[in-house]
């Protein structure tokens, strides 16, 4: 069953196209939910946004929903009546959705009523400048996409430049990431390097290069901070690689006065760099 005018979507400055879909076996509803997949994302180039407030934000701040589902209870919601007017007049389509199908797109019993697909964009490394920059804040080898959603929002709430992932990490764009960053991932610049490509954008960068380190013998709030600067971190488990270690002008560490040996990646990341952004932040 299709509502409103059936004129094509898809292509910029055209109206799309309202459709209302009831079967979890929609041809669209699986490409959609396929997108809960890192194949398919690295496939495709889209990634889902769950939530009113999450894609109202990214639409706010210029990206382009692709497709947008929103339940059909919602349609009347004005916020989500705006997006959805944005989306059409930018050629979305726009799928008005029962339970079931918001249910499966998100593949959650307990669905939000908005969802969007969005194109990934990623930064080009090669092309940023490093030094044009309040902070950098580079991790290698992250795998839990919770702790990369937050430090995402961290990044964003203390004003960061842009967050570098290096070597194997876990996908930006995936769901619990994009989730976890709350809206962060839609104003923040994200790149993904490999070691070498890294290093050698690092290469010639005259700011402090600022790693935590378990075998650091400066204490974080000791550093001289200045702007730009790279705050540089390594995963929990293994922490930095001798290579990205050598590359850093500091290594520090957090001092802990109970009988934790580590703290969560996330939170090491927001002491860090608020401690780095303190004088800026004038806290």
């Amino acid at each position: 069953m299709m509502t409103g005018d059936d004129r094509s979507w898809g292509e910029a400055g055209r109206p799309g196209l309202v459709k209302a879909v009831t079967s979890v076996s929609n041809p669209t509803v699986k490409e959609i939910r396929a997108l809960t997949q890192r194949k398919r994302r690295a496939e495709t180039g889209l990634f889902l946004a769950e939530g009113l407030k999450l894609v109202a934000d990214a639409v706010d701040a210029g990206w382009k929903v692709e497709t947008l589902v929103v339940a059909a209870e919602m349609m009347r919601h004005p916020v989500a009546g705006r997006v959805a007017a944005t989306a059409r007049t930018h050629g979305a389509l726009v799928l008005e959705a029962n339970n079931a199908v918001m249910e499966s797109v998100t593949r959650r019993d307990n669905p939000q009523s908005v969802v969007g697909v969005f194109r990934q964009r990623l930064a080009d490394l090669a092309a940023l400048d490093p030094a044009d920059a309040t902070v950098w804040v580079v991790l290698e080898g992250i795998r839990d996409p919770g702790n990369l959603g937050t430090i995402l929002r961290t990044a964003d709430a203390a004003g960061a430049t842009g967050v570098v992932l290096v070597g194997d990490t876990t996908d930006p764009f995936g769901l619990e990431a994009v989730r976890a960053s709350m809206g962060s991932i839609f104003n923040i610049k994200v790149a993904r390097a490999s070691l070498d490509a890294f290093l050698a954008w690092r290469d010639g960068f005259k700011g402090p290069v600022v790693g935590t380190h378990l075998s650091g013998a400066v204490d974080y709030r000791t550093v001289p901070y200045a702007e730009p600067a790279m705050l540089v971190m390594g995963t929990e488990q293994s922490g930095l690689s001798e290579r990205l270690a050598a590359a850093c002008t500091h290594l520090v560490k957090i001092p802990m006065a109970g009988k934790a040996d580590s703290l969560n990646l996330a939170v090491s990341t927001a002491v860090a760099l608020y401690e780095m952004r303190r004088g800026k932040l004038r806290l």
